[in-house]
Parts: C-alpha cells; structure tokens; sequence
C-alpha cells in the first residue's frame, strides 16, 4: 500500500554525510505532494538549522524539530507548535546533573534560539551560536525551553549518557543523535514519534499509512510507531534491528531511491 505520509530524519539519512543534499533526492522528495503525500522532516536539529533546506520542503514545508519539541513551518521561519518543559521541573534536573557530573557544561534551545551557559564550546558549525546569549542558570531558564543540552568533555560518551540517563529518569527523555558526548533531554513524552503521530492524527492519518526513515537510536519510536520503518544502510545497530525495509546508506541517496520505486508505480 501507498503511503500517505513519509518522514525522515536528517542527518545520517537524507542527508549525505557533508550535510548536503542531492539533486536527486530533492527531485525525489518534491514530487511526493504530488502523488498526494504529504513529507515532514523529522529531525534533531533546531529550526534555525533548517533555513537551507527551504527549497526542500517547499512552500508549505513543515520540520518537526528537536527531536519533537518543536513544530516549525520552515518557509515562513516560524514555530506554530511547542513542546517545553515545566520550568520548575528543568531546574530540579539541572540541579541534579551538576551533582553528578562535575564539569558539566549546559546549553537549551528554546523556540526563538538557543542559549548557552558560558563555558559552552565555540561552535564551528552554526555561527549564529556567537552571538547567541551566554550566562548562568537565570539566563538559560528565562524562555520556555523545549530541549536541555548537556556536555562532560572529561566523560566518554556512552559513561556520560548512562549517567544522564539515571539522574533524568522519568522526568526527561534522553536521546541520543549521534553527536559526540552530546547528551539531548527533551521534555518527558516529546519525542520524534510523538510529534509525528501528533501531526498524521490531525490530517486523519493511520500509523500504518506512514512510512519512516532515520539512521540513530533517537529515530527508533518513530521507526517502530510508523506502519514501513526504513532504516539507511549506514544505521545504528540498534535501528536496523527494528526496520521494517533496509534502504541504501546516505551517501547512496537511501531516501531518493526508496521513494523513486513509488514514483515508478
């Protein structure tokens, strides 16, 4: 059966690995609507970070963003959904994280941007980060904030996010993108899977008429939750061990070749 929604993560999925996308792929994607489907990109990635992607998504493009915290009308360059956390609740946690990880270094995104604590690394990829808000806890919990982020550069990866993962507990929800020792709390409830669900209900559209796309552990609800989970050759382990269809990796255009065989039909 046709799918009537297909989403996909972004990077490590439909994204080759130098955070381009190809002409291929965006042919491929463009002409879903239509075949009346409707695309969503599922992501990670803040809204600002979907600016270049505008010629993508088209004119009525829709990104749910960090990991579900967001839903952004890319186009338009506005939030229309959020997700955040009871402020309260976020300061109990970071409390918590400073107790057990000694160094730990802080940054949230909140529907208008980031802001990050002032010892947060320079970033080299998203150069609005530089002129973006810096200071303490005040300052990081003056906006509703939809995703907490976390650092300790003196802790492996997989030590500090079981680490994280025990001080959370229920209270957050960790997940992992693949970026190195960054650890993702996003309110209790709000993921990937969760949004997406959200946004098919509301168009009157079945789990098992979705397809999904992802490549990390931070993808595998939506994968699960869709009715076709399809994971990029290149997946985590874990993801490949849930995927309903195995598609070519990322740098193969896993996606485009995928929805070219709808396209054949």
């Amino acid at each position: 059966m046709s799918p009537r929604l297909i989403a996909t993560d972004l990077d490590g999925t439909f994204l080759r690995s130098d955070g381009t996308v190809s002409e291929r792929t965006v042919r491929a994607w463009s002409s879903l609507p239509d075949l009346g489907i409707e695309t969503v990109l599922v992501t990670a990635r803040p809204p600002r970070w979907l600016h270049d992607l505008s010629h993508v998504v088209g004119a009525h493009g829709i990104a749910i963003c960090g990991n579900g915290a967001f839903v952004y009308a890319v186009e338009r360059r506005e939030v229309i959904e959020t997700h955040c956390f009871e402020q309260g609740l976020l300061a109990d946690i970071i409390g918590d994280l400073r107790r057990a990880v000694r160094g730990v270094r802080l940054a949230v995104e909140t529907p208008t941007g980031p802001v990050f604590e002032a010892n947060w690394p320079d970033p080299h990829r998203d150069p609005v980060h530089r002129s973006s808000p810096r200071g303490d806890i005040a300052v990081l919990l003056a906006e509703p904030v939809g995703k907490l982020l976390a650092l300790a550069p003196r802790l492996a990866t997989e030590e500090f996010l079981e680490i994280v993962a025990e001080v959370v507990g229920s209270r957050g929800r960790l997940a992992y993108s693949g970026a190195y020792g960054l650890a993702e709390i996003n309110p209790a409830g709000v993921t990937k899977a969760a949004a997406l669900e959200r946004w098919a209900h509301e168009r009157g559209v079945e789990a098992d008429e979705v397809w999904a796309f992802g490549d990390m552990p931070n993808d595998l609800p939506m994968i699960e939750w869709a009715g076709v989970g399809v994971a990029v050759a290149n997946a985590h382990p874990d993801v490949l061990a849930v995927a309903d269809v195995v598609a070519p990796s990322n740098d193969d255009d896993g996606v485009a070749v995928t929805v070219e065989a709808l396209l054949a039909d």
